[in-house]
């Protein structure tokens, strides 16, 4: 099963802590975006490995855009 996180907010992506092939945990920071000056972080919603990263710090993203894959 696929699980994918996706973006509740605009913003830029400040840091990028992850790879295609990475094995992540639950609660593991995936990436940090930039909103309105402030530092956001998004943890892994399950354990598993990222199987399609769409970003590259310094990338802006849109709410509701799809940003990894776990599997």
């Amino acid at each position: 099963m696929t699980t994918k996180v996706e973006l509740e907010t605009d913003g830029n992506f400040w840091k990028v802590l992850v790879a295609e092939g990475d094995k992540v945990a639950e609660g593991d920071t995936l990436f940090i975006m930039e909103v309105m000056k402030m530092e956001v972080p998004y943890e892994a919603p399950c354990d598993g490995v990222v199987t399609t990263l769409n970003v590259a710090e310094g990338d802006i993203g849109k709410e509701g855009d799809i940003v990894l894959e776990i599997g």
